[in-house]
């Protein structure tokens, strides 16, 4: 059986994780099973964070515990109103045209001959009585979705509202329920139930100016791997804050879709690329058959990045001029991120962002969210059942 590679924890990742403690419930344990580690660790990095700067530990959760309060008041707010929305929603929508008519030619025929309302109303007298005798049924039919409702609020919440009618059918056939997805996407519009829209694309941060040399693209948009560690993507962009930009450089795995390194700084620094591939080398430790692509940014053509590479014995491989596509899962993972969350959260600061951000790759991307393109699975569960295969 395959020995899992020891994890490298960035000082960064330790902060972060240590900074959830300060969460309502939070405990060493529950920020332990979050994160796939253990509360030995947890409780080590708060120790050694707490030796290096107690008083601003402290400071910080107050004002983060403040800020939570005042989100949550909010959160109650806007459920509400989403809430009276949902209401009103369904009282209009059961007078539309048709059904009005069937409805009202059921509520007159003790005082009107049915056949010369349908007559009148340009209703089949056929359709109505068959429209009628199918009445206890449709009723049936509409309290089992009705129940179902619940379950689909509570999976649409727990994904922070980011899910879409896909993953959240997904979640409901693991737990057993069987309904059609477009049931349940029919469900969720006539109940308001939706994720933020997409906002609009920010400009690129990809410098070609060239002064280090090209990889050549050894994809050429293949981007299907087979096993985990055999092609990463790598890129880099940036989150608003009230404060300046926020550059995020990210690493992913295109067999289980994992975000398996990342960076985040106020400044767009060829560093920033090089320690998030670090973080993914050190944590995933893969075999010199390993092929990492970006595009042609200054920062993935530097000499470090390169370095880094050729001492992993990792091929370089880079995007076409200008070529968006060449790298379009990481533009997809993007565009998630800031549909999911960045569109939809003003960051008051950097260091507002930067926890967000960790709890949504860390947490909810690599181990809670479901990906369409891995049969629905987490990242996480994609990656345990191809080890076992490849082990087996």
């Amino acid at each position: 059986m395959s020995r899992q590679p020891r994890r490298h924890f960035t000082a960064e990742f330790k902060e972060q994780a240590v900074a959830r403690l300060s969460e309502p419930g939070a405990t060493q344990t529950s920020v332990a099973r979050e994160l796939g580690v253990t509360p030995s660790q947890i409780k080590g990095w708060r120790l050694e964070l707490a030796a290096a700067g107690s008083a601003e530990a402290i400071r910080r959760q107050q004002v983060e515990a403040a800020e939570l309060a005042e989100l949550r008041r909010e959160n109650r707010r806007l459920k509400e109103e989403v809430e009276v929305m949902r209401k009103a929603s369904a009282f209009f929508a059961q007078w539309a045209a048709m059904n009005a008519k069937l409805e009202f030619i059921a509520a007159h025929a003790a005082g009107h001959a049915v056949s010369l309302m349908c007559r009148v109303l340009s209703v089949s007298t056929s359709w109505f009585y068959s429209w009628r005798a199918a009445a206890p049924k449709r009723a049936e039919r509409r309290a089992a979705r009705e129940e179902l409702l619940p379950r689909i609020r509570a999976i649409f919440e727990a994904s922070h509202r980011r899910y879409g009618a896909p993953r959240i059918h997904a979640e409901l056939r693991d737990q057993g329920i069987r309904i059609a997805r477009k049931t349940v996407a029919k469900l969720m519009k006539g109940h308001d139930i939706r994720p933020p829209c997409r906002g609009r694309r920010v400009p690129r941060t990809t410098d070609s100016r060239r002064i280090f040399g090209i990889a050549p693209n050894l994809l050429r948009r293949n981007f299907r791997a087979s096993e985990p560690d055999r092609i990463w993507l790598a890129d880099i962009s940036y989150v608003p804050t009230d404060e300046g930009w926020l550059y995020l450089a990210a690493v992913k795995d295109m067999a289980t879709m994992e975000i398996v390194g990342w960076s985040m700084s106020a400044r767009l620094k060829s560093s920033l690329a090089v320690d998030a591939m670090r973080m993914a080398l050190q944590n995933r430790r893969p075999a010199p058959e390993l092929i990492c692509h970006s595009d042609r940014g200054i920062q993935y053509a530097a000499g470090d990045y390169r370095l880094l590479l050729k001492a992993w014995k990792a091929a370089a491989s880079m995007s076409r001029k200008g070529d968006c596509l060449d790298n379009a899962p990481m533009e997809s993972f993007f565009g998630s991120l800031k549909n999911e969350l960045v569109h939809r959260t003003r960051f008051r600061s950097r260091r507002d962002a930067k926890a967000a951000l960790f709890e949504y790759i860390a947490i909810f991307y690599n181990r809670q969210r479901r990906h369409s393109s891995i049969g629905y699975r987490t990242p996480e569960q994609a990656r345990s059942d191809m080890t076992a295969a490849m082990a087996a």
